[in-house]
Parts: C-alpha cells; sequence; structure tokens
C-alpha cells in the first residue's frame, strides 16, 4: 500500500509520501480499502507535536471506504460493506487502512463515499456542540466563529434545523457568501467583531459562542457572551489561547468556559457514536445536511491540503483521495 508518514515533529515538510507494508486486521479490526480521509486541524496538531504521537507515524482519524478484510470476531461486518470513521486510531492518511470494528459505522447506500468520509469528524462534532455541549433551543441567537469552514458550514445547518438564529464570521466575501448558503442570519467580519454582536443582539450578547479559532478570537468571545453564558473553545485553528485570570469569568456576567473534544469526551461509547454518526449521515442522504467538499488533493499531496487549512485557505472540507480509489464514488 502506499502512505503519509510524518517522520518527525515539524511543518508540513515532515509529511512522507511512500510505500509500506499492507496492514493485518486482527481481533475485532477491519481492514478497509480508503476511498477517501479526511484533513482536519488535529492532523496539523500531531504533525506539529502540539499533540504528542510517536514518531513516525501516518496522520489521520477520519475516512470512508470499502471492507477488504474482516479480522477474527468481528460479526457486524463483512467484506464489501461500505463504512466510514472518525476513529481516535491514526492511519487513515493511506490506500489501506486498519480500523476497529467497534469505531466503524455503515455508510447508506445512496450516501456517496467522499461525503460521507467529509461529513463524520465535523459532522459529529457540531451535532455534540449543538445537541449535547449546548442544547440550541428554538430562538436562540449564537455565535459561531469560521463559519464558512468545514465544522461552521453544519454548525450553522444545525442551528437552524434546531430553530436558532446565527451570526457568523468570515475573513472574506467569498466565505461570507458560503455561510449565508449555509443558512447564517447575519455575516460578519473579525474585526471588532464583539461590538457587532452587541449591536445584533440589542446590547445582551449570545448565549453561546462556538470558537475553533482559538487565540485570534478568544477575548472578544468572551465579551461577545450575555450574562451567564457558554463559550465554547473547541479548536485553536489561531493558536493556543494563553493562560488567563478566571476572575475574567465573574467580570462578564457569571460566564462559563468549556473545552471539548469529540474523542473521548463525546463518543464515550459505541452507542453514543451511532447514535451521532447516525444522526449525521442520515440527514446527508436525505438532503436535510449538506457537506461542502472544498478541495479534493492526490493522496501524495498531503502537504498541500495541511498548508492549504492551516494558512486558511479553504472553504468548506478537505480530503485526500487514494488513486485507487477514484471510481468508487457512486
Amino acid at each position: 500500500m502506499y502512505a503519509i508518514t510524518a517522520v518527525e515533529a515539524g511543518g508540513s515538510e515532515v509529511l512522507k509520501y511512500g510505500q509500506h507494508p499492507d496492514p493485518v486486521p486482527g481481533a475485532g479490526e477491519l481492514l478497509i480499502d480508503v476511498a477517501a480521509a479526511g484533513v482536519n486541524f488535529i492532523d496539523i496538531y500531531q504533525r506539529e507535536g502540539r499533540y504528542a504521537v510517536d514518531v513516525p507515524f501516518v496522520p489521520g482519524r477520519e475516512g470512508a471506504g470499502v471492507v477488504a478484510e474482516v479480522g477474527a470476531d468481528v460479526t457486524d461486518f463483512e467484506v464489501g460493506d461500505r463504512v466510514a470513521w472518525a476513529s481516535g486510531v491514526l492511519g487513515s492518511y493511506a490506500t489501506k487502512a486498519v480500523i476497529p470494528a467497534a469505531r466503524a459505522v455503515p455508510v447508506p447506500g445512496s450516501t456517496d463515499l467522499e461525503i460521507a468520509a467529509a461529513a463524520m469528524v465535523q459532522g459529529m462534532t457540531a451535532h455534540y456542540l449543538t445537541h449535547s455541549t449546548y442544547q440550541v433551543r428554538p430562538g436562540d441567537t449564537v455565535l459561531v466563529h469560521a463559519a464558512a469552514g468545514g465544522t461552521g458550514l453544519l454548525l450553522t445547518q444545525m442551528v437552524r434545523m434546531l430553530g436558532g438564529r446565527v451570526i457568523g464570521t468570515v475573513s472574506s466575501l467569498e466565505k461570507e457568501q458560503r455561510a449565508r448558503q449555509a443558512g447564517a442570519n447575519e455575516v460578519i467580519r473579525y474585526e471588532g467583531f464583539a461590538k457587532a454582536v452587541r449591536d445584533l443582539t440589542n446590547g445582551e450578547g449570545v448565549p453561546v459562542v462556538y470558537d475553533g479559532v482559538g487565540r485570534a478570537t478568544f477575548d472578544g468571545s468572551l465579551a461577545s457572551l450575555r450574562t451567564r453564558g457558554l463559550m465554547v473553545l473547541y479548536g485553536g485553528a489561531s493558536g493556543p489561547v494563553e493562560p488567563f485570570d478566571p476572575m475574567r469569568l465573574l467580570e462578564g456576567g457569571g460566564l462559563f468556559l468549556t473545552r471539548p473534544t469529540l474523542i473521548p469526551s463525546y463518543l464515550t461509547n459505541r452507542q453514543e457514536l451511532l447514535w451521532r454518526a447516525g444522526d449525521v449521515l442520515r440527514w446527508v442522504s436525505s438532503g436535510k445536511l449538506r457537506v461542502h467538499i472544498g478541495r479534493r488533493y492526490p493522496l501524495a499531496d498531503a502537504r498541500t491540503a495541511h498548508e492549504d487549512l492551516e494558512h486558511r485557505r479553504s472553504v468548506g472540507k478537505l480530503l485526500l483521495i487514494p488513486e485507487q480509489s477514484e471510481n468508487w464514488c457512486l
């Protein structure tokens, strides 16, 4: 098989494309012919060493494909099944990957495998943010940062599905148009966004901010919250937040701050995985939820995909496509 390897911690130049021995599934595992692998910020954090991973390693925790072989004790899947995953196991940046069967979910027959790969991490992230971390209620006005990003577009749609109003931040006219197409009620730029949010909420502020940007938006996000509002810091695209005095939460009106992650915080067992992934893939299959793939890259071009994502040159989801799988999508 062919795969991308991060040979050491560092910049995108540490990603190397090459041939590897075919993996073999163990007990409770599936060998997958990978149709598409999702590119996510956590892949960059692990490559950089911000999240410690033993090197060398094959990045990628998200993908979709076709079961090529089943290991011992696997009863829920068989060869030929179409599956998707967003597991804590690395290795999706490859033509073949081994994943635990307990982390795989079936892909509906009407759903394109590339769309399924694009929906898993960011779709389930949007699901837990809107259904669990803060349960959006009809009439809520929420602030969604990076509203034209892969997660932001799905967050916006889910907030609207639940009856909420979305104020989204973007950095360009092109991204503003994309956010509005997803259903954002108001779209604003980052400069001075806290004041704009206050103006759009009659000075009250919002009950929740979904912030995947981090350092560059953190202070303004806190300033955008109403009394007892919730700051959900679910990512750090602009870098980690500097240490801060918790008294700021008191001064802001008894604010709450949480730093959630999909795994392990909101995928604690298979039942929760099937609930979140099942909802997302069902909504995608029915057309209720639209997944925008911003760009597809050959697997060998993973370095460019990382650079485009970390420098915010992308709109929507980025995918790596192994050459072998180009004709598998329905």
